[in-house]
């Protein structure tokens, strides 16, 4: 059985969505059990089947608005968030899912659960879609605002052998985000990481990647720095959105748009699943010693099993340590702590 950790009160919606998703995952998937952390009367409100499901009782929650992770995560070791992630140094649990506070979770990451050895920084690294229906792996978003060229050579380097053993890709290929294709163009950093990525034999490099071409890339790993990537990533889905709501207003402003979209209905449907995060569950926080899963804070029951589903394929896959390995047995040496 692959043993699961849920912060169940993490999030916008906790712990109803997490508690409905961890059950609706017990059912769909049959080798997983789930360990709720959180607030045992509330989360007994919504948990109306126990079937490989416990509960361990975690009087704190750390806030969604955080501003002191740091604090947080050592002042509050029984807080849900801290229990759900410690139970992974303890053993007891395989991976952890939270869609509670961002830096509250990549912070207690660190703290409890540690880095991978010779792994530097983390980095988020969510699937967005893509017009082959396959998706790209874009990180990271959020965990590193400011990071080196080395650590990014790091996380790409993650990136490929999850797209490997995750994905199926059995060739992934690595863009770096930039203001044109062409060499030479953009900021210190991306000249920097370009010659790096160019020189590196660890994975194949495409080259540059604009930003106009985030649906349809050359590429399955997208990769900049955090504040970049984020940006990249919550345009992407506020443009979704709001494409979403024009073309509902239009549809329905006249008789023959009404009837339009009737006819069309199955096809609105499917273009409003594939670009759901919804589908996709969660982001994957590469680097540490245990793969910990970041659902979206607004995710709710069926979001979350999926995100469940996404923690149950990375350790059916053996990922981290299939890292781990690659990196001991090629000697890869990724630079300095700082």
């Amino acid at each position: 059985m692959i043993r699961i950790a849920v912060d169940a009160m993490g999030g916008d919606f906790a712990p109803k969505e997490q508690v409905e998703g961890a059950m609706l995952a017990v059912r769909k998937i049959p080798d997983i059990q789930i360990t709720l952390y959180g607030q045992n009367n509330e989360i007994a409100k919504y948990l109306t089947s126990t079937e490989r499901i416990t509960v361990v009782d975690c009087p704190f929650v750390i806030p969604m608005g955080e501003k002191n992770p740091v604090r947080a995560i050592k002042e509050h070791p029984d807080s849900s968030m801290a229990s759900a992630l410690s139970s992974l140094r303890k053993g007891d649990n395989d991976v952890a899912v939270s869609s509670g506070a961002t830096q509250a979770l990549i912070t207690g990451a660190h703290l409890l659960v540690r880095r991978m050895a010779a792994f530097r920084r983390t980095a988020i690294a969510p699937i967005i879609p893509s017009l082959n229906g396959k998706g790209t792996i874009l990180l990271d978003c959020g965990a590193n605002l400011e990071i080196k060229p080395e650590h990014m050579l790091q996380q790409a380097y993650f990136a490929t052998v999850y797209a490997k053993e995750v994905l199926k890709r059995p060739d992934p290929v690595v863009g770096l985000i930039n203001i044109g294709t062409e060499e030479g163009k953009g900021r210190e950093l991306e000249k920097t990481v370009f010659d790096l990525f160019r020189s590196s034999n660890l994975f194949r490099f495409c080259g540059n990647v604009e930003t106009k071409e985030i649906l349809n890339p050359p590429c399955d790993i997208l990769i900049s720095d955090g504040y970049t990537a984020d940006i990249v990533m919550k345009t992407m889905e506020g443009t979704a959105k709001g494409m979403g709501e024009l073309l509902k207003t239009e549809l329905t402003a006249t008789f023959l748009g009404k009837l339009g979209a009737l006819l069309a209905k199955a096809n609105l449907r499917r273009f409003k699943k594939r670009m759901s995060a919804e589908e996709i569950g969660g982001a994957v926080i590469f680097g540490l010693w245990a793969p910990v899963i970041k659902a979206q804070g607004a995710s709710k029951a069926y979001g979350y099993s999926n995100a469940i589903r996404q923690a149950a394929d990375v350790v059916r896959n053996a990922v981290y340590p299939k890292v781990a390995k690659y990196v001991q047995e090629s000697g890869v040496v990724f630079g300095s702590e700082e």
